[in-house]
């Protein structure tokens, strides 16, 4: 017979009512072989052997009870870094003994979470997007406009950088020596990662030119590493077989030097400061179905079908861009894409109530964005639509 996991949460701070409230709702909702909890004097006793913490936590959003309550009761749980799975559910009996780990918690310590980042000198003070760039595409350079920007001012970032492939973008030449093409990328993402929030993420969806060997999200990955950037995660962006053309083999039927073939890109996550990007509930607007799907780091998305129409060799879809905002910010969110090409990233944020800022070089592309944007503004279907 499996034993229960007692967690006890001193609750001397909360009105009874409350945690009474808590109490009926939670044993209400679990099943008494899964999880129960019961109320003993200031202390609040949760019992657990497993339980769907995605169901937990809607429960929790739907009491009228204090959020400093909710948030203790939830992380009281969630806190629990060690635990098997059996579904939907965490399991929270005995899992010790099934991983045969030992202090786990103190081990973590000893190892130290990302310490390649936990001496940096970011500052923690964040500030506000001057109003006069707000939901504004700006047509210019890059590097030379983020300097007008005051630090700690965007929430997140999301970006994919010319590929350098020798595509045909309308100004930039996206032929360049390789040294002068992470030259340039870095300088941009320097700035970048300065005028980012303490909390704030900056994600980057690349794929690295295999024909070239160039490792391009690996070479993108050191620099942040470099600079002090936690690795949140990398998600797996599955085209579907798209541009899988088994038109070249290289060594064909030999060891010599075979040519792989990918259908995928990468999408590249990193956080300033802090893994937890704090904000208003109130402000959440991913459901519980996308959540427990879009966690799952493997993303199985179309590829853009109308880059003829925007003008744009190398955009990805609105999809992909509306994953990445509403699993990693909130509404009312400042995000930037430095590189906003024909726009998806800020008519995406327009779409899901986000703040956006974009910036890109071209006019004919800035001009096709700011008119989806207008487009957007006016009713005109969309994907959210359908």
């Amino acid at each position: 017979m499996v034993n229960y996991r007692e967690e006890i949460l001193d609750v001397s701070s909360f009105p009874t009512e409350e945690c009474l409230e808590l109490v009926h709702a939670f044993n209400n909702k679990f099943p008494k072989k899964d999880a129960y909890m019961f109320l003993d004097g200031s202390s609040l006793h949760i019992m657990l052997i497993q339980l769907d913490m995605v169901k937990y936590r809607e429960l929790l959003d739907g009491l009228n009870i204090s959020t400093d309550l909710i948030n203790k009761a939830f992380d009281m749980i969630n806190s629990i870094g060690s635990y098997g799975l059996n579904g939907n559910k965490r399991l929270f009996s005995g899992y010790n003994a099934e991983r045969k780990v030992v202090n786990r918690k103190a081990k973590e310590k000893n190892r130290s979470k990302h310490y390649y980042a936990n001496d940096n000198n970011f500052s923690k003070v964040n500030t506000e997007l001057p109003s006069e760039y707000e939901n504004k595409i700006i047509c210019a350079d890059s590097l030379q406009f983020l300097k007008k920007l005051p630090d700690n001012c965007i929430d997140i970032i999301f970006t994919s950088p010319p590929y350098n492939f020798g595509l045909e973008y309308d100004t930039h030449n996206d032929t360049a020596m390789w040294n002068d093409y992470f030259d340039m990328l870095f300088a941009i993402f320097t700035e970048c990662i300065r005028v980012l929030k303490y909390g704030g993420r900056f994600v980057v969806n690349v794929q690295p030119l295999y024909s070239d060997y160039i490792p391009v999200h690996h070479i993108i990955s050191n620099f942040f590493i470099q600079n002090k950037m936690i690795w949140k995660g990398e998600i797996i962006w599955e085209k579907n077989n798209y541009n899988c053309k088994y038109s070249s083999w290289g060594s064909w039927k030999s060891p010599s030097s075979p040519y792989l073939k990918y259908t995928w890109e990468f999408v590249e996550v990193y956080c300033k400061g802090d893994l937890k990007k704090r904000g208003n509930k109130e402000n959440i607007d991913i459901t519980a179905e996308e959540f427990k799907s879009w966690v799952v780091a493997k993303w199985s998305i179309a590829p853009e079908r109308n880059m003829k129409e925007y003008g744009h060799p190398a955009m990805f879809p609105e999809q992909l861009a509306e994953r990445v905002l509403k699993l990693f910010s909130y509404k009312n969110d400042v995000v930037l894409d430095p590189f906003n090409g024909a726009g998806t990233t800020t008519v995406v944020a327009k779409k899901t109530g986000r703040r956006y800022l974009g910036i890109d070089i071209s006019e004919e592309y800035c001009k096709t964005a700011q008119k989806r944007i207008d487009e957007s503004d006016s009713g005109q279907q969309s994907l959210f639509d359908l």
